[in-house]
């Protein structure tokens, strides 16, 4: 089993100007443990997602990491940018977009973070790299640039990347929005081995499949605010909330779970 980290929100508030984008957001994530975070487009998700590691500022409240403030040495303190770096080295993150380097093959793709990140030595940084694609199923793609991958491909080394930095902490946002519907299943089976081999994840998602038989939490979020939030079971199949009804009621038009 991987180390895994705790992740605490606390009274989380985040404005772009005068629109708020999250209101007073309180999370609790406990070691390799995974959490899904649903509702619609524009609810917050994302920028939630980000604030965990800083990549968006939030204006009040708390994200803590394995107890530890991040971003803020103290509430309206910041933290040091080494510092905040220090404790990135611990999070994984893997985007929409593959965000993968043209000219560099897949192996050189993940060896890349390790050698310039981690300052491992290039022999060493090869053979995790050459790990993490095997762990990915791209054992045999090692020496293909992303011009000759398929987009599931390419998403497996943008995970690839991630987990060979050895992360406690995977952070997805929406890993599978920019993939063909057939290509979507290889990138959610990986996933799935680093949620059975204890890793903690917050994957923003629009696949309901995925968040009722991995995820061990589902929090709905509309309009900035955390609606709900409790095992999958009890938010997408016995939600209260007539809010969560109407969405669920949409996504079941548009698909079959």
């Amino acid at each position: 089993m991987v180390q895994a980290s705790s992740v605490e929100i606390r009274g989380v508030n985040k404005f772009y100007g005068p629109f708020q984008a999250l209101k007073d957001i309180d999370m609790s994530i406990a070691p390799g443990k995974v959490t899904c975070l649903i509702g619609p487009s524009g609810s917050g998700k994302s920028t939630l997602l980000r604030c965990i590691n800083f990549l968006e500022e939030y204006d009040s409240g708390e994200v803590r990491i394995d107890g530890q403030l991040i971003g803020y040495e103290a509430p309206g303190r910041k933290m040091s940018a080494r510092k905040l770096r220090a404790m990135r080295r611990s999070i994984g993150m893997v985007f929409q977009q593959f965000n993968l380097w043209p000219h560099m093959t897949a192996i050189q793709n993940v060896t890349e973070g390790l050698v310039r990140v981690r300052g491992m030595k290039k022999p060493e940084a090869e053979a995790r790299a050459a790990e993490a694609l095997n762990k990915v199923g791209l054992g045999d793609k090692m020496g293909n640039h992303p011009s000759r991958l398929s987009g599931g491909q390419q998403q497996r080394v943008a995970i690839a990347r991630a987990i060979a930095m050895e992360p406690r902490l995977m952070l997805f946002d929406e890993p599978t929005s920019a993939l063909d519907p057939e290509l979507v299943g290889e990138v959610l089976t990986v996933m799935k081995t680093l949620a059975a081999e204890g890793m903690t994840m917050v994957v923003v998602t629009h696949e309901m499949g995925f968040a009722a038989h991995v995820a061990d939490q589902v929090a709905f979020m509309e309009k900035g605010e955390l609606v709900g939030m409790d095992i999958p079971d009890r938010i997408l199949h016995q939600p209260e909330d007539p809010r969560i009804q109407g969405f669920l009621r949409s996504y079941h038009e548009r698909n079959s779970f």
